[in-house]
């Protein structure tokens, strides 16, 4: 099977579409990576293509009028992005940048949309997945909205390791180099805040940083914390 054709087998927003309607999109549809540090669309430019990540991580930023990085969010193997975007036809209102070497499934949009109008089964099962797709963004919102510092960073680790953690020895590496402003920014915190916290829990066993990534080795302690 060519790589388009894996991508749209295997990918989560794709893979319950018939085999019919995933040969239609391979049709009008790529595979394309960037290396790590790569940016893969700019904020303003227009969308296009619908991008799914395949392999790798990617970023989503916003330029703050200080020049200073935000981090948005953080995307991995099955996740769409700008999905809500790249349907509305408007430009992308951040930037996204691979975290690593990075592959995407990249469907263009105007194809995309003469196809849903010939093809009611392929608006079905894009429905369909979008709707698996808001109700779990829907149920990360109780990780920011109103929820302790600690509580948002529990989710976050625990969201990390889920998506790209390794076994090692009893704990859960996760391969992610974040700076404590990054970690700051997805948490919505200070950096001081952020510090501390990454310190106590470093001095407790439940989370340490390593030049390369994470060791969760307190997975429990997280779990409970997402409880309080």
């Amino acid at each position: 099977m060519n790589p388009v054709g894996e991508a749209l087998r295997t990918a989560s927003l794709y893979r319950g579409l018939s085999d019919d309607d995933r040969r239609r999109l391979a049709e009008v549809a790529l595979v394309k990576s960037w290396d790590k540090g790569e940016v893969i669309f700019n904020e303003g430019d227009p969308s296009d293509f619908l991008l799914t990540v395949l392999t790798g991580r990617v970023k989503v930023v916003k330029l703050q009028p200080s020049g200073k990085e935000v981090i948005l969010e953080i995307f991995g193997p099955g996740d769409p992005v700008g999905a809500v975007v790249a349907y509305e036809g408007r430009p992308f209102p951040a930037s996204a940048i691979a975290l690593d070497r990075t592959t995407c499934l990249l469907v263009r949009r105007g194809p995309l949309f003469a196809l849903l109008e010939k093809h009611p089964s392929l608006v079905r099962g894009l429905l369909s997945a979008f709707t698996r797709r808001i109700v779990e963004l829907a149920q990360r919102i109780p990780e920011v909205a109103g929820a302790r510092v600690e509580t948002r960073f529990a989710h976050l680790f625990l969201k990390l390791a889920d998506r790209v953690g390794r076994a090692r020895e009893g704990a859960v590496f996760i391969p992610m180099v974040l700076t404590r402003q990054e970690l700051a920014d997805l948490t919505g915190t200070t950096i001081e805040t952020c510090i501390r916290l990454m310190s106590r829990w470093g001095k407790e066993g439940i989370l340490e940083t390593e030049k390369d990534g994470f060791v969760l080795a307190d997975r429990a302690a997280l779990e409970e914390l997402t409880r309080a």
